[in-house]
């Protein structure tokens, strides 16, 4: 496989974890946009001693905590609110926490992307858990209709210290418990089984009021193309209850840090 073929096939991934670092498609695609330019000025900086994927991660962290990219000009005109612009970047803790739950790396290998070491890694991570144990609970709406999924989800963001307001398993069902009860929070399956869209009534609902949301899909790269707008927040099915974990802090961290909130854009 050729190396253009090896970027091809771990990019879309690479993106879904720059857009969850900057909680935003257009500033994540661009410190990718950034990484892909400086292998094609300098190949050899693409370390793939632990594998194509884990170098890749790596040339972008080093795009990531850059000094010179960070302090460039450019960078800070992305379209996005300005409190969560460089001031805000995510620190060191919650790269390491995502690496290892939301993408899967190993702890060696999450220590070769950060270039730390294993010890490291896991007080990084050990210090990101603490700080999302301590984000304010919310209300969660869970939009699923696999009743053994929407239960695992109701569980596991009860032990996260959240509260469920319900479980809605169609476009209709999400649509009326939003308006009963708005909530902080919302977990979303993209294709629910009666044939309505969980996109649609994400974005029916973002009309109304600003609401972070993470969506859960068996087919993350259809909507990873780079061809519309993206979900910020995307999880794999099946997911570990830490992807989960990881995922939703993050998202509830850029919202509790939105100070000047723009109107959110469609998802989709």
């Amino acid at each position: 496989m050729s190396r253009s073929q090896l970027v091809a096939e771990h990019l879309p991934l690479l993106r879904r974890y720059a857009r969850a670092l900057t909680g935003n498609q257009a500033s994540g695609d661009a410190y990718v946009a950034a990484m892909l330019e400086a292998m094609l000025g300098d190949p050899s900086v693409l370390d793939e001693s632990h594998g194509p994927r884990a170098g890749l991660f790596r040339l972008f962290t080093q795009i990531w905590n850059s000094v010179s990219v960070n302090d460039d000009a450019e960078v800070a005109t992305l379209p996005m609110p300005p409190e969560r612009r460089l001031s805000n970047i995510t620190p060191l803790p919650r790269q390491a926490f995502l690496l290892l739950s939301l993408e899967g790396f190993s702890e060696e290998e999450v220590a070769f992307v950060l270039g730390s070491d294993v010890a490291e890694t896991r007080r990084l991570a050990d210090a990101a858990g603490r700080e999302m144990a301590a984000e304010i609970a919310t209300d969660v709406l869970i939009i699923e209709d696999e009743t053994f999924i929407a239960m695992d989800l109701e569980s596991l963001v009860k032990n996260l210290g959240h509260n469920v307001v319900g479980v809605a398993r169609t476009h209709a069902d999400a649509v009326a418990l939003a308006k009963n009860r708005r909530p902080g929070l919302i977990l979303a399956d993209i294709q629910l089984a009666d044939g309505s869209s969980g996109l649609d009534a994400v974005n029916e609902l973002l009309r109304t009021f600003e609401v972070p949301v993470v969506f859960i899909t068996a087919y993350p790269e259809r909507f990873l193309t780079g061809e519309r707008p993206e979900p910020a927040f995307l999880i794999s099915k099946p997911f570990q209850p830490a992807m989960v974990s990881a995922v939703a802090s993050q998202a509830l961290f850029f919202q509790r840090n939105s100070r000047n909130r723009a109107p959110k854009a469609p998802a989709a």
